[in-house]
């Protein structure tokens, strides 16, 4: 690591040490403000002028104490170090300073921390403490368009981190916003899916303990694989919420989501319910990235849990196919169709067009051809590494 990306990590560390305990961020705020104003009490004085004194530095850190409150009372803050400032001009001919630190530090601080109001009353005070401090110091213009200037500057430094932070905060609040509308849609796949498949088999079950007893334990199986599937699912996405915590206090599991080679176990587990599934391909599929793959489970997944539940179809068929690098998933029944449309308006359909939107694609849902049944049409752009068979 070179001496650029050392810097980065001490910055780094520094920030997020300040972050978590401001008070020793102040604290060095008001030392290294403290170390600068100490530089001409070291310097030689010139002949004639009167010697730096013990009481004069005194007063000058007295200045700079108010600085470890500026956070918590920025305003206090700022007339206190007037104050002191005023005070020791008027009771010591020590050395001077060539900016005013601690003034410039407090305009920063209240410009980025205060309310309008009190921002208001802040900048009505320094268009008359400025001017008055000059006069009592060299009354030169040179002097107080040096000073105005240094002041605005700060109060326009701090006026920018505030809007900074602003800016910060919408974006963690829209990140956090779009995390949970995806965590919203995992959710309510697996679910919408498991519990669908759950009613459907246990509904059957009693049918087939009088008719086909065999047939009843098939579906009690089923039902037991599908709970299994959906807890697997949530404890592993619950686990990676927590951050490597799972129940038991040990590490979460990292698998993968499922992607493309989870399509067959997902279809097998919808046949159990007793839906004829077909699936084909159209083409060589190749590799795509795992979001991808993971977008496609769930988009086929949603796709035959609506089949499932409101279709009342005997047989779907679930075709991929990939054309001029997008990659397209069209899921059909012969169910209801028309008149299932309406019921199919949730928040399925909605979670796949803003899966396929996530990837730059589109997603279709309605009647299929010729007005029989239902389809459902994704394509998503992938890149050159799913091509196309001939």
């Amino acid at each position: 690591m070179g001496i650029r990306g050392k810097l980065r990590g001490w910055w780094e560390r520094g920030r997020l040490l300040a972050a978590d305990h401001p008070l020793l961020a102040d604290i060095g705020v008001a030392l290294l403000v403290q170390a600068a104003m100490t530089m001409p009490f070291l310097v030689p004085r010139a002949p004639g002028l009167p010697p730096a004194t013990w009481g004069a530095y005194g007063l000058s850190t007295l200045t700079v104490l108010p600085l470890v409150w500026r956070r918590r009372a920025p305003v206090a803050v700022l007339f206190a170090v007037m104050a002191t400032t005023a005070l020791y001009g008027l009771t010591f001919e020590g050395p001077g300073q060539p900016l005013p630190y601690t003034g410039l530090v407090v305009v920063y601080t209240v410009a980025a921390l205060s309310a309008p109001r009190r921002r208001l009353l802040v900048g009505l005070v320094l268009v008359v403490a400025v001017p008055v401090g000059v006069w009592l110091n060299t009354r030169s213009a040179r002097e107080l368009t040096f000073s105005l200037f240094v002041f605005a500057a700060a109060y326009g430094f701090g006026r920018l981190t505030d809007a900074r932070q602003r800016a910060h905060r919408i974006q963690a609040e829209q990140a956090a916003a779009r995390e949970r509308a995806r965590i919203a849609r995992e959710m309510h796949d697996i679910l919408s899916h498991a519990v669908s498949l759950m009613i459907v088999q246990a509904e059957a079950g009693p049918v087939a303990v009088r008719a086909a007893p065999e047939r009843a334990e098939a579906a009690f199986d089923a039902i037991s694989a599908t709970g299994r599937d959906a807890m697997a699912q949530l404890r592993h996405m619950l686990g990676v919420l927590r951050d490597g915590g799972d129940d038991t206090g040990g590490t979460a599991p990292r698998e993968p989501q499922p992607g493309l080679a989870a399509l067959p176990g997902l279809l097998d587990r919808v046949r159990g319910s007793g839906l004829h599934v077909v699936y084909r391909t159209v083409g060589h599929i190749g590799p795509v990235a795992d979001e991808i793959g993971v977008t496609v489970f769930r988009v086929v997944q949603e796709a035959l849990t609506n089949v499932v539940k409101h279709a009342d179809a005997h047989t779907a068929t679930v075709r991929l196919s990939c054309r001029t690098a997008v990659l397209e998933i069209v899921v059909t029944d012969d169910g209801r169709g028309a008149h299932a449309v309406s019921r199919r308006g949730g928040h399925g359909l909605v979670g796949m067009r803003e899966r396929a939107a996530a990837h730059g694609g589109s997603a279709v849902a309605g009647p299929g051809a010729g007005g029989r049944g239902f389809e459902v049409r994704v394509r998503i752009p992938v890149s050159a590494a799913a091509e196309v068979g001939p």
